[in-house]
């Protein structure tokens, strides 16, 4: 049983390394990365969230996520203003919305790429899965 978990561990780990590899070198194209696409696209789901909230959407520390948007605003492609107290509130500029639209279509092709040996009933039946996964663990992290 052991054994068959770790297939599995791995098995997942090497179907999002693929992936990740093939968005990137996609992502390139358009002039940005991954992980910067993950930001516009975390910053444009929540305009005007804290640094903390978006490094928490994007699976980072507080330390990458500010460097990464660093980045991102000499670029000008996010705009950081103040908010309430002390927060910094991060919004999109039309270039970092410019940048978002064209990794999406970018991610289109690429995901559709990744998931082409599974029909349309796999892929939802591996979303239910992942989905029904992460609500677990995210209940035991509540619990903790």
């Amino acid at each position: 049983m052991r054994h068959d978990l770790q297939l599995l561990g791995r098995a997942v780990k090497q179907a999002q390394y693929r992936q990740h590899r093939a968005l990137d070198s996609a992502l390139a194209a358009v002039g940005t990365t991954l992980a910067q696409w993950d930001a516009l696209r975390a910053i444009d789901r929540s305009p005007g969230a804290s640094a903390r909230e978006l490094a928490a959407a994007t699976f980072q520390s507080e330390q990458a996520f500010g460097a990464l948007v660093g980045r991102l605003a000499a670029r000008d492609l996010v705009e950081r203003r103040p908010g309430h107290g002390r927060r910094i509130e991060h919004h999109l500029t039309p270039a970092g919305e410019r940048i978002l639209a064209a990794g999406h279509s970018v991610a289109d092709d690429v995901l559709a790429a990744c998931f082409s040996a599974l029909s349309g009933a796999d892929r939802a039946t591996l979303l239910d899965l992942l989905r029904r996964l992460n609500a677990a663990g995210d209940e035991e992290g509540d619990a903790r």
